[in-house]
């Protein structure tokens, strides 16, 4: 059966991945756009954009590192989706979320973690997707890093490509809701920092790489592996190295 399926944060980097997949599959994309008259900080434009809808993809974002806006941001628009999403009669409710949320204690992190309060306990029948970092996060810190230095904290991780997380997502949307479902990792445990210098050296750049160890208690969670799949786990199987021959890593970096 072919799908409506609303995308909210669409038109971001892993929202187009999303919307690709399910253009591919023959599904119906809605994506949620300011542009087309729709805020999900206010609810302005949600009730006709989820008009008809099966599911709704929820990868939007907001880039902080501050506590009290990503709760402000994900506690706001989680709570319109939802509203407006048991107003329309949506059977399913999918998010995108991280893994090891719970276990680390980065600002961004509590925002993630009240968003996925509100969407397990909420009205729409749902389902949460932890993802690891992406492969692309490494091109990210690379595009982001300004100066004569790439500074990049130290971070054991189990990266995964975009694409394998948005197909994942598709997938889940078309099952059952699932609550929380099962962590989602790459194949191959890695080190952010020889993933950045990798992808620098692939693009030609010489600025050397620092790693840091992130501070506070956040730093020592993470340096335990508090990123690391834990639990039942899916694995994706692109590996950061098969990854860096293709055309997602030679693009331009995301939100670069």
């Amino acid at each position: 059966m072919k799908m409506r399926v609303v995308v909210a944060g669409g038109t971001g980097w892993i929202g187009r991945m999303v919307t690709e997949r399910l253009t591919a599959d023959g599904d119906t994309p809605v994506v949620l756009a300011r542009s087309a008259g729709v805020d999900l900080t206010t609810g302005a434009g949600l009730d006709a954009a989820l008009d008809g809808a099966d599911a709704v993809i929820d990868v939007s974002n907001i880039i902080t590192i501050s506590r009290s806006k990503s709760v402000g941001f994900f506690a706001a628009a989680t709570g319109h989706l939802l509203a407006a999403g048991q107003r329309a009669g949506v059977g399913h409710h999918v998010v995108l979320s991280i893994v090891g949320v719970d276990r680390v204690d980065l600002g961004y992190y509590f925002g993630k973690r009240r968003q996925e309060e509100l969407v397990l306990a909420g009205p729409v029948p749902a389902s949460v997707l932890r993802a690891t970092q992406f492969h692309e996060f490494a091109s990210q810190m690379l595009t982001r890093s300004k100066g004569p230095f790439i500074v990049v904290p130290k971070m054991p991780c189990e990266p995964v490509a975009g694409r394998e997380v948005a197909a994942a997502l598709v997938s889940l949307a078309r099952a059952e809701p699932a609550g929380l479902a099962p962590d989602f990792a790459g194949p191959r445990r890695e080190e952010m920092t020889d993933m950045v210098r990798r992808v620098a050296r692939l693009r030609g750049s010489h600025r050397p790489v620092v790693p840091v160890r992130l501070p506070g208690r956040a730093g020592d969670q993470v340096a335990r592996g508090g990123l690391l799949a834990a639990g039942p786990v899916t694995r994706g199987s692109v590996s950061f190295a098969e990854w860096l021959v293709t055309g997602d890593a030679k693009a331009t970096a995301p939100g670069g």
